[in-house]
């Protein structure tokens, strides 16, 4: 009885870690990154309605679909400097606890599920999505190699996100919100590339690495954020954005952003905590006061 008992739990088992493994390798945690679809709609009011908003939810499932299939491919690729790294040897397939022909059947799964739903219910987003794919696959196999192109390919990856949420409801995104979307973007890649060099992480895991150095890296991010933060207070000063968005007082959002860009930069530069931005944003309580009080303070200027 007792062996009996044994032998049926240990199958059970096994698929109960494989399953956790599976959704690990799917790194859910990221498809906050994906809501990036959801600017184009929000900052367009006159767009607003529940079909609009069922359809970008759609495109976001697209993406976390397309995006965690590209983290099944990465993670494939990369297994073997995986296992050399502090956090990442830890990950489903680098620690063995899925292999690689189940990490590749998932992401063709993964990606080919994105695809369909785009082709059947949101035709509109599948130039962005079918070129967020490619330019993913062209970083995973050399672009993430070359310092500086590693950075401006994952920014891009951003901006992608923002014309697929504005193809699919039918707006053109206003220059500020790509130029915003994609600065935000940048210095978070940046902030992370300093994290790898911090933690001394080598080129043998990462090898645009050796185009990095902290003090170069710090005056990247400096030049971002300036550059991000007076881009944003143009914006909510233009003439253009006030009578589109139907108020004159968009400049009360900006101590907001101002706030959330000095915690980030404190996290980053004084406590070197920039490793994850994902796990930043919905873990520290600093930042996630600061977006949604941005949230709740635009959505009452543009919606009230």
């Amino acid at each position: 009885m007792t062996a009996r008992t044994t032998q049926q739990r240990t199958p059970a088992g096994s698929a109960a870690d494989l399953a956790m493994a599976a959704l690990l390798l799917m790194r859910p945690r990221q498809w906050v990154k994906n809501a990036f679809v959801f600017a184009p709609l929000f900052f367009t009011p006159t767009a607003m309605s529940v079909d609009a908003m069922q359809a970008v939810l759609l495109v976001f499932v697209c993406f976390c679909c397309v995006s965690s299939g590209v983290y099944c491919l990465n993670d494939v690729r990369d297994r073997d400097s995986d296992k050399i790294h502090p956090k990442k040897r830890l990950r489903p397939v680098a620690s063995g606890r899925i292999s690689v022909a189940a990490a590749v059947a998932l992401a063709g799964v993964l990606i080919a599920s994105g695809f369909a739903i785009a082709l059947t219910l949101a035709p509109a987003a599948l130039p962005a999505l079918l070129l967020y794919l490619i330019v993913n696959i062209a970083y995973n196999i050399i672009l993430k190699n070359i310092a500086i192109i590693d950075v401006l390919v994952i920014s891009f990856g951003f901006v992608l996100r923002v014309y697929g949420g504005a193809e699919i409801i039918g707006v053109v995104p206003t220059p500020w919100i790509q130029i915003c979307a994609g600065l935000l973007a940048l210095f978070i890649a940046l902030a992370k590339r300093r994290d790898d060099v911090v933690l001394d992480i080598g080129t043998e895991h990462r090898v645009s690495l050796s185009g990095y150095t902290r003090l170069f890296l710090d005056v990247c991010i400096g030049v971002t954020l300036a550059a991000l933060l007076v881009s944003y207070m143009i914006f909510t000063l233009m003439d253009d954005a006030m009578a589109r968005l139907g108020s004159d007082r968009l400049f009360m959002t900006v101590p907001f952003v101002i706030a959330g860009i000095f915690r980030y930069l404190q996290l980053t530069l004084v406590f070197e905590r920039s490793g994850s931005p994902t796990d930043l944003v919905l873990k520290d309580w600093f930042l996630m006061a600061a977006v949604a009080g941005w949230l709740v303070v635009y959505a009452y200027l543009i919606y009230a």
